[in-house]
């Protein structure tokens, strides 16, 4: 998250003014400065340190708006939460804000002004947060690769402290914040789990102190500080509850045992512990309805302080304790029936709330504000005082969260989002709703200008696995993981028996209408197509199936609905995982009849991941086609024939899903911009494609993975849905950014140079034009003597020699591919062919035919553990006789002249384009080509190093398993 210099400096200025304040009054049970600290915090200066109390510049909760004008996409908005963390309440008297956990993000909702202010800066999904006392402090942390601890001020929603990395075995499991705020205790998520204490208003980058915990012991999954004594903790596994006591180096802990003999009784699976109000026992609840008191045994020294032990189980209540917790004078208790209970400190039942109708409870947190003592409701005692406490916000395992305002006992819902993974999102095609719906068979609409729910539909029993508006907005089709289809009017979500549709047991994946709205198609994850039409009866509109087809033999892709070029007569068209597009005569099916027109292969190697029309930006009329190998093909409409092939985004994972942008009106006449998930991440190009790397931008948006995306019908934004995380994002599309990002980037072939290794003045551009000059001598003769015609063109049939002796290695596909696209490059505009290249034409389609990233040795290892057997040591390997084979009679074919001409130029034995011998037959030359220098067994060792000559290379410890070979040493063979 950015935040400009003015308010950090005024922020720290008022953290100081403030410390110097509160160093003087610092508790006694905290642990003292100049007795405890580490020798390098004891010479540290109090204008270092940042004062977790102060007030700072403002009162209210609502955070300064920190956005990033400079970046395609801003995250706007997110829909949804993880039920599985806690939510908090950060203030209620003028403002209801709330704090929770959504994807990646931190969300802090104000829902007086139905706003948020997002908290970003994680690249992996938040695992754990808090808050302190006052509600100034929020943390968040996530777990995983590059894990990160972040502390936040509440006030200005900026960051103020951030610690890379303090548990790298895993990330982060929970959080807690000392009474104080000066003490940050980090429970670390590994297989061997670390807790740490990190003064965090200090400049120190080492924690105070970190103790590794016994295995023995469970996962801890809860930590919370002593409020009464800073330098105790407790944590808790679903066995074993864990006592800490910080000295002043270290931290001890004790594990009292806790079993059913303990009390001759069933204890149960804990769920959270606190320390009592006193501060010296400790509470823990269990999923049996019991609750463990532990109290101290032994002295008070600081050395015993952790020597407690379980004295007594009480039987509280008959249904299981989710949460436990405290405030003021009252114990308070979540179970899974969804009710409420306040407990004395003797354990006596003083109120409870059981009308509300919740599911099982997952967190309670209450007011900072004190309230008023007028205008409650009596308590259940025989005194029947007036039941007083502060406000509290409740969290639901079902992803419900709602306010209660202790006067009057008013109940009021906040968020009510997707418990179960969200799968489908789809955006109307003229208003600015969005609908999204989840595996919980949920499906709600929204009105994403004001952030109001405008409908919602349960279905019972059914996941909902993809959804899609018809082009007029009449109808919106669910699709379900049951096979199952509803169509369903769009302002009410109802629908009638005609049209609900059952065509098979297996899950729809993809759901298109026709532009005209006449048609609607399917495909589902038995591989076929099923196409409905629309159908008038007596005034009455109805859908009837007008055919399944099974016309792809591995997972269907995606699906398209276009019209003719010149006709406006809808077609279909599909791609799939077996690399064919499958054309469907609409024309000429009938019922339970749905034919096929045509059916194309695209692809040799490449499993193409998604498709859409290409915008007119040229005369002719292209479907454009991403693929796995992170490009992306136009090919002609009517032809099926590859015209274009270019690099697409790399953003560590290829596209798996493009949109082409609706024209907004702020879009230039003749612009257009595509939108693209990958893996992980979402991102805008622009139009048209060339291959140019600044052309194009990314986003993480949901680090767990992103299932699909869908855009606004002005273009003006972009919602990515994230399955397991259950959130969906709205991002906020700005071109202006983007475009400036491309001209930054530079003109011509300023952007090109940074995809060649060493750039414009390395020693691979200068081969690559020593390469280039050399072609035009060869075309006109080596060894003429003639006068030579100086130009700066090669004549095309020098192509593919000067890419070969670039490292690139195409099959004679590709060949035919890059041929037809010089050749037909401005046949459409001009009528002619063209039949050279200048150097600047020929690195743009050296630069995006070639492959994006070499070949991996895992590549390699999987090719030989498909294509042969294995050895006695079980490593992969090729016999002679069955690769010769392969090579001649698998893919395309090679001649057995192609073979010995390949080997013995491989193996050094003659030079590449030297004739045999007048007295030497094929046969002799291949026997001792073939049979003396390979070996019967051919390993990938053997194969890279001997027969490629390709130097061994190995893994280094910390890099990927998966290094990339460079562009020389590449080597592309022909498919097999």
């Amino acid at each position: 998250m950015s935040y400009n210099d003015t308010d950090k400096n005024y922020l720290l200025e008022s953290l100081r003014e403030k410390q110097q304040n509160t160093d003087t009054t610092e508790d006694e049970n905290v642990i003292d400065d100049e007795e405890d600290l580490s020798p390098e915090q004891e010479g540290s200066e109090e204008g270092e340190r940042r004062d977790p109390g102060g007030t700072g510049p403002s009162e209210s909760a609502q955070p300064k708006s920190t956005g990033d004008s400079f970046t395609s996409q801003t995250l706007e908005w997110a829909f949804g939460i993880n039920r599985a963390l806690p939510v908090f309440s950060l203030q209620d008297e003028d403002q209801l804000v709330i704090l929770y956990a959504g994807s990646h993000v931190g969300v802090m909702y104000n829902h007086t002004s139905n706003s948020q202010h997002l908290l970003q800066g994680h690249s992996n999904p938040i695992s754990c947060l808090c808050v302190s006392a006052d509600r100034r402090w929020l943390v968040t942390a996530d777990k995983g690769h590059e894990s990160l601890v972040i502390i936040w001020d509440s006030y200005s929603g900026i960051p103020v402290r951030t610690l890379f990395d303090c548990q790298p075995e895993g990330g982060c499991i929970a959080l807690a914040l000392s009474k104080d705020v000066k003490h940050l205790a980090i429970l670390g998520a590994g297989e061997v789990q670390h807790v740490c204490i990190w003064d965090w208003t200090s400049e120190n980058e080492k924690p105070l102190c970190v103790t590794e915990l016994s295995l023995q012991h469970g996962f801890q999954n809860y930590i919370i500080f002593n409020p009464n004594d800073s330098t105790e903790l407790l944590s808790n596994s679903k066995s074993q509850v864990l006592f800490y006591k910080m000295t002043k180096r270290s931290l001890e802990y004790a594990a009292p045992k806790l079993l059913d003999k303990t009390f001759n009784s069933v204890v149960g699976v804990i769920s959270q512990s606190v320390f009592h109000m006193k501060g010296v026992q400790a509470l823990t609840a269990t999923v049996a309805g019991n609750l463990v008191l532990w109290d101290m045994v032994g002295g008070s020294s600081k050395t015993q302080n952790t020597n407690r032990q379980a004295i007594k189980l009480i039987p509280l209540q008959k249904d299981p304790i989710t949460v436990l917790t405290l405030t003021d004078s009252y114990i308070i208790t979540g179970d899974s029936l969804g009710h409420i209970k306040f407990y004395d400190e003797n354990f006596r039942i003083i109120s409870w709330y059981s009308e509300f109708s919740l599911d099982a409870i997952a967190s309670i947190s209450f007011s900072k504000e004190c309230p008023p003592s007028q205008g409650y409701q009596e308590d259940c005692t025989i005194e029947a005082r007036p039941f007083v406490t502060r406000n509290f916000v409740v969290s639901t395992v079902s992803s419900t969260v709602v306010h209660v305002k202790a006067q009057g006992d008013v109940l009021q819902t906040l968020l009510c989002e997707h418990c179960e993974p969200l799968q489908a999102v789809a955006c109307h095609p003229k208003q600015p709703i969005v609908a999204m719906g989840s595996h919980s068979g949920i499906l709600k609409v929204w009105d994403y200008s004001s952030k109001m729910t405008i409908s919602s539909r349960v279905f019972e029993t059914k996941q909902i696995q993809c959804i899609a508006f018809d082009p007029q907005g009449f109808y919106l089709a669910v699709g379900f993981a049951s096979g199952a289809l509803h169509i369903l009017d769009a302002c009410t979500l109802q629908s009638d028996a005609e049209g609900c549709f059952d065509f098979c047991q297996d899950s729809i994946s993809h759901i298109r209408f026709s532009l005209d709205s006449q048609y609607l198609a399917t495909a589902d994850t038995g591989k076929a197509v099923t196409v409905l039409r629309l159908q008038t009866n007596t005034g009455l509109q109805h859908w009837k199936c007008l055919g399944r087809h099974h016309s792809h033999y591995k997972p269907i892709r995606d699906i398209l609905f276009g019209v003719y070029v010149d006709s406006p007569r809808p077609r279909l068209l599909s791609v799939g995982m077996d690399r064919r597009l499958v054309e469907y005569d609409l024309d000429n099916s009938d019922e339970n009849k749905l034919l096929i027109l045509n059916s194309v292969r695209l692809e040799q190697s490449a499993v193409p991941t998604c498709m859409t029309w290409y915008p007119p930006l040229t005369t002719e009329h292209f479907v454009l086609t991403a693929s796995d190998q992170y490009k992306m093909k136009l090919f002609n409409s009517s032809t099926k024939m590859c015209r274009k092939t270019l690099l697409g985004p790399t953003y560590g994972s290829p596209v798996e899903k493009i949109v082409v942008l609706p024209i907004s009106k702020e879009h230039d006449i003749g612009s257009y911009y595509l939108a693209y998930i990958t893996k992980d991440k979402v991102g805008i190009q622009i139009l048209p494609l060339d291959g140019n790397p600044y052309k194009s931008s990314a986003l993480l948006c949901h680090p767990t993975g992103v299932s699909t995306l869908a855009c606004s019908y002005d273009g003006r934004y972009v919602f990515t849905a994230g399955a397991s995380d259950c959130t969906v994002l709205s991002w906020e599309v700005s071109l202006s950014a983007l475009e400036a990002a491309a001209a930054l980037g530079g003109k011509d072939l300023t952007p090109y140079y940074t995809l060649v290794e060493g750039g414009r003045d390395g020693d691979f551009f200068r081969e690559m034009e020593s390469f280039f000059y050399y072609c035009q001598l060869h075309n006109q003769g080596i060894d003429s003597m003639e006068k030579r015609q100086v130009s700066t063109r090669i004549p095309l049939t020098e192509v593919p020699s000067l890419m070969r002796a670039l490292g690139f290695f195409p099959t004679e596909q590709e060949l035919e591919d890059i041929r037809i696209e010089v050749k037909l490059c401005n046949y459409a505009e001009t009528g002619k062919y063209v039949t050279d290249i200048n150097l600047e034409e020929f690195i743009k389609l050296y630069i995006n035919h070639r492959p994006a990233f070499g070949i991996s040795k895992d590549e390699i290892m999987q090719t030989f553990q498909v294509l042969g057997d294995f050895d006695m040591m079980g490593e992969p390997m090729l016999q002679r006789n069955k690769l010769l084979e392969l090579l001649q009679a698998r893919g395309e074919h090679m001649t057995e002249d192609e073979v010995v001409e390949c080997f013995t130029t491989l193996l050094g034995v003659k030079s590449e384009g030297e004739k045999s011998k007048p007295e030497t037959n094929e046969s002799e030359e291949t026997e001792y080509s073939l049979e003396y220098s390979i070996p019967d067994e051919i390993t990938m060792e053997t194969f890279t190093g001997h027969i490629l000559g390709i130097p061994s290379y190995t893994i280094e410890p910390g890099k990927s398993s998966t290094p990339e070979l460079n562009n020389t040493d590449s080597l592309l063979m022909s498919p097999i």
